[in-house]
């Protein structure tokens, strides 16, 4: 009876690059079979190259918004409260400003290109979940349309805040704390007010033409507005501001 002995090929890995792709080749050795003691002739079998399977994108380090979209360099969430507890990730709120880093060319309304309103620099409010978030240069970054700015805010109290387009900034006026009765409410039970002062209004929205369309309200004005509507803040000194479109207010009560 014949006997039969095979030997396996030897396969050799070539170096990892260093801070390169990662790639192993094998070289190409030959593979001998011994049959009954007659040796066939040898066969080479073709070199293989083994690659990594993840694909490492390139890290981009600049991004040109278009039309009326701005980059916003988003703020650190606080890492403390105001008496200096440190809070978890979990428990930080998430940010609601930064700084714009880089603007659109505009948009064309009618026969009309109108330029971005926003300049390079401008510390800018946005609504909450509005545009997409990216990371560039190590730090995180939003895009999003100029729309979705609330205000311009150069300082730390949101009094201070500048709304845009056509949104109002409202100081809200307090709670009832008692009943009509003489009810005392507690924090829970009290009302939700739906009426305030108005103490900013943005330049207006833009008409078919380009051009702003003065706002139907005036700084100082009491108003009721829709209930749910609008991004609520809170200033230093406590006090509760909210800031919403104009249309989403109801009425001006005197």
């Amino acid at each position: 009876m014949a006997s039969m002995q095979l030997s396996g090929a030897g396969v050799g890995a070539a170096a990892f690059a260093a801070k390169g792709n990662a790639s192993l080749e094998a070289r190409r050795l030959p593979a001998t079979v011994t049959v009954g003691g007659v040796r066939p002739a040898r066969r080479a079998f073709r070199g293989l190259v083994v690659r990594a399977a993840t694909v490492v994108a390139p890290k981009y380090t600049s991004l040109k918004p278009l039309a009326d979209r701005v980059l916003v360099k988003i703020k650190s969430s606080e890492e403390k409260t105001t008496g200096g507890i440190l809070l978890p990730t979990t428990a930080q709120s998430r940010p609601q400003g930064g700084e714009v880093v880089a603007i659109g060319e505009g948009r064309i309304i009618g026969d009309k290109k109108v330029d971005v309103g926003i300049q390079v620099g401008a510390q800018v409010v946005y609504s909450k979940y509005a545009g997409t978030e990216v990371e560039l240069n190590d730090y995180n970054h939003l895009v999003l349309k100029e729309d979705d700015i609330i205000g311009i805010l150069e300082t730390d109290d949101v009094k201070d805040m500048k709304p845009l387009n056509d949104r109002v900034l409202i100081k809200v006026a307090e709670a009832e704390d008692k009943t009509p009765g003489g009810l005392l409410l507690t924090e829970t039970t009290k009302e939700k007010p739906s009426i305030g002062t108005v103490v900013a209004v943005g330049p207006g929205p833009l008409d078919e033409e380009g051009n702003r369309s003065p706002l139907s309200v005036s700084a100082g004005s009491t108003v009721l507005y829709s209930k749910y509507a609008g991004s609520e803040f809170k200033g230093a000194d406590g006090t509760n501001y909210i800031v919403l479109r104009v249309s989403d207010l109801m009425a001006v009560l005197s």
